[in-house]
């Protein structure tokens, strides 16, 4: 069927399949000589089809695509993230003209948010300062699992992305643009700006990273 929405169902104990043509395109964290990470380079688009599936468990040897792993592999999918939303777990940080809601949960521990000299939770206090609200508004914005949200004078900040999915180089599948996300069990999941989807298999908070691929030393 053409022109369906953008749309993605994880398949139980299978992979995520994709509808509506969505753009498939990898990402890489730029990070400085002491390996923290500050900006987001973009790769060209991988061909697709309208419809394509993308790889859940790890084992493909066609990533991001799946290649049918998950049925010798007996992967264990089962959906275990929590099915309230952000606002009924995040919580709040106030600062001067600002607040920072933070859910825990979503956290995949891609360190944008935290530096050697400084973090976003030191920052809030300070953030009166120009520089200081710069910094730590951008380092929100890079974040790809949406655990962190800014409001300006009760107006939330929240940077325009495009519809995609971007496969981040050893880590997890980022989908932007408010695209649907549908459980397995036909529940729809939250919709946010941006879903960080685990691609290794190893998530305690499926299908959402929770950061275990740094651990398992997931490559692709």
């Amino acid at each position: 069927m053409k022109n369906r929405p953008p749309h993605i169902e994880v398949i139980a104990h299978g992979p995520y399949e994709v509808t509506g043509n969505i753009p498939v395109r990898p990402r890489r964290s730029v990070t400085t000589q002491n390996g923290e990470p500050v900006a987001w380079s973009t790769e060209e688009e991988v061909a697709h089809d309208e419809t394509y599936r993308l790889c859940r468990c790890g084992q493909s040897r066609i990533k991001p695509f799946c290649d049918g792993s998950h049925a010798f592999e007996l992967f264990d999918g089962s959906e275990t993230a929590s099915i309230n939303t952000f606002a009924e777990r995040a919580e709040r940080h106030e600062g001067p003209g600002i607040s920072v809601q933070v859910d825990q949960e979503l956290c995949l521990h891609s360190r944008f948010c935290k530096y050697e000299m400084t973090n976003y939770y030191e920052m809030i206090s300070d953030a009166a300062s120009t520089n200081t609200l710069s910094q730590l508004a951008g380092m929100i914005d890079r974040c790809p699992s949406g655990a962190l949200r800014l409001e300006i004078d009760g107006a939330q900040v929240e940077t325009f992305l495009p519809q995609e999915v971007s496969p981040i180089a050893d880590g997890p599948l980022l989908v932007t643009g408010g695209i649907e996300i549908e459980r397995s069990d036909g529940e729809p999941m939250e919709t946010r700006s941006r879903v960080s989807l685990c691609r290794c298999g190893a998530s305690a908070n499926k299908p959402l990273c929770d950061g275990s691929h740094i651990a398992l030393g997931f490559k692709a």
